[in-house]
């Protein structure tokens, strides 16, 4: 038997069947524990959930963060241009503000409504009932935008390259695959999956990083480590004046420099930032897996889990550049020394997992990475019909039977589904996945930004300002998606006088444009609270902090916290100041 085949053989196939027939019982195992143990629960008991321990909550942060586009994505844009794209992924200090700043308004919220809140329920609560429902429609389109369309196409290529399936036969049998689970497994079985799928992408990442480098370097790590840096440096990112201004580092600062276009001097830092910001502390899918408590538990008890689980998260998160961006630079020095065919940046690593993991292994990590595809998109099925059922459908049709809101749920998601199937070639017009999914979230950050930060932090925003800040800022993202799609990204010459007097517009960088739209809504809001009735004496009370209250933040942490924090500021400094 060839142990190095670069094709999945005999083997490499049995352990695929065997081990979906092993997750599937484990899953199946798993719901029917989880259906016996609710018999009989309390519903609010089972709303507040229980407090996992800090370690758990921070493996579940890491896991909920990484997707199907990261083994993709990311990997994808490391063969394309480098470690550019790394500010994106190297966010474990922003993590720390969802800990050290957000926690304590998100608790004190929860005291206050008698449960744990909900993004939307806090907008409701801070700023009007329609924020908080502006908040659930742009979250169904970005489903559509970056998690269906992205998380189906992430799967087409990979099975296409790894597997020799057809593009579309992978990603629609992703969908239909993903569908019965949902309908079977629930969100327990989201939760089984991603137990399993973390330990094994973790180290079958590694594997494929570490036998990348082997590869490389003929045998030897440290020198194939540096024999990408040198193709990084010499060989990548070329300009037309033929000087290799290299791809070895995050900060471009030459406008002769081609990546200079995509990433501009430190604002590509401040973009991240941005981003970021939204991502780690006001999106549901992360905030709710630090606020789980049970009902009555001890603010400080609750701060302080919540608050060591984001510092565990914070260190978590120095991995993915590791496991998946630097062995897709990996993939870019193997494809110049003529060792496999990489055509397509996005296949990198498929490609890698085909070429550098021996027989048997790829079975394994081929098993991980289905698994992280399917939880990935039966968690955003699951979200998807909450949303729209609890949002929209049941005020305006109350008292409906619970089988009628399930059933138009699992419409509201096949809608979705078909949306996102259908915007996929719109999507692969617009250059690589990861650069694509960057570039949609920057259009949606800055009104989530405004809206979140200044509610929080500011009692001077009135409702009426909260509410047009996030409907102003969606609308204007959506008109600059327009114009990307028509104008390939501002690429393309356009002529007549609309397009040339709006270049400004449809025409600026991305991430300069992301940082001036965050700046006008934050102006824009302060305006309108100028105009409009201020904020009443409850809401104000919702993001006030009594004596007694801030007494309990203070003794939720110690020394050890902070050196921990610092710990994890100091490692992504020294990152940094490797890729400078």
């Amino acid at each position: 038997m060839n142990w190095n085949s670069n094709e999945f053989i005999w083997l490499d196939w049995a352990i695929l069947v065997v081990g979906v027939i092993l997750v599937a019982w484990a899953v199946y195992r798993s719901v029917q524990k989880d259906k016996r143990a609710m018999k009989g629960a309390d519903s609010q008991d089972y709303l507040f959930g229980k407090g996992e321990p800090w370690y758990v909550i921070g493996a579940a942060i890491f896991a909920a963060n990484i997707g199907s586009e990261h083994l993709v994505g990311l990997a994808g844009t490391g063969a394309k241009s480098g470690v550019g794209m790394a500010h994106w992924e190297m966010q474990g200090w922003m993590i720390l503000f969802l800990g050290w700043l957000f926690v304590p308004f998100y608790q004190l919220l929860n005291n206050k409504m008698g449960k744990i809140i909900t993004m939307p329920d806090f907008l409701k609560f801070r700023y009007t009932q329609r924020t908080g429902t502006w908040l659930s429609i742009i979250t169904l389109i970005a489903y559509v935008l970056t998690k269906v369309s992205v998380t189906a196409f992430t799967g087409g290529i990979f099975f296409e390259f790894l597997l020799g399936l057809p593009f579309w036969y992978g990603a629609i049998g992703l969908i239909v695959l993903t569908g019965i689970f949902t309908v079977l497994g629930g969100m327990k079985g989201v939760m089984t999956l991603s137990t399993i799928q973390t330990p094994i992408l973790i180290i079958g990442s590694f594997l494929v990083l570490f036998l990348g480098l082997s590869a490389l370097g003929d045998g030897s790590i440290a020198a194939g480590w540096t024999e990408m840096m040198d193709h990084a440096r010499n060989a990548m990112n070329v300009g037309a004046d033929g000087h290799a201004y290299g791809a070895n580092h995050m900060f471009h600062w030459e406008e002769g420099d081609p990546m200079y276009q995509e990433y501009p001097g430190f604002v590509v830092f401040i973009g991240a930032s941005i981003i970021g910001f939204w991502y780690w502390c006001t999106d549901q899918h992360i905030v709710q897996r630090v606020l789980g408590q049970t009902k009555g538990e001890d603010n400080r008890v609750v701060m302080k889990r919540a608050r060591r689980g984001t510092i565990a998260a914070g260190y978590f998160k120095i991995l993915p550049v590791f496991m998946f961006l630097i062995p897709g630079m990996v993939a870019a020095a193997l494809a110049a020394k003529g060792e496999f065919d990489m055509s397509n940046t996005d296949a990198a690593f498929a490609v890698m997992v085909k070429d550098v993991l021996p027989a048997g292994v790829k079975g394994i990590v081929t098993i991980g990475f289905i698994c992280a595809l399917v939880a990935s998109l039966a968690a955003f099925f699951n979200s998807c019909a909450t949303l729209f059922t609890e949002d929209f459908y049941k005020p305006l049709r109350p008292g409906k039977s619970e089988a009628t809101y399930v059933m138009v749920g699992r419409i509201a998601t096949v809608v979705v589904v078909i949306l996102g199937m259908a915007w996929i070639p719109v999507m692969m017009s617009l250059g690589s996945l990861y650069d694509y999914l960057q570039g949609i979230q920057s259009l949606l950050a800055p009104a989530m930004v405004a809206v979140f930060f200044l509610g929080i932090f500011s009692k001077k925003i009135t409702p009426k300002a909260g509410e047009w800040g996030m409907i102003v800022g969606f609308l204007i993202g959506m008109v600059r998606l327009a114009t990307n799609v028509m104008t390939n990204t501002g690429k393309d010459v356009m002529t007549g006088a609309f397009w040339e007097n709006t270049t400004w517009f449809w025409q600026t960088n991305w991430l300069i444009f992301e940082v001036w739209l965050l700046v006008f809504l934050i102006v824009f809001m302060f305006i309108v609270s100028c105009f409009t009735p201020k904020p009443t004496a409850k809401q104000i009370e919702a993001i006030t902090f009594t004596t007694d209250y801030k007494k309990s933040i203070r003794e939720s942490w110690n020394k050890w916290d902070v050196i921990a924090t610092l710990g994890v500021v100091v490692l992504c400094g020294l990152f940094y100041a490797y890729f400078w």
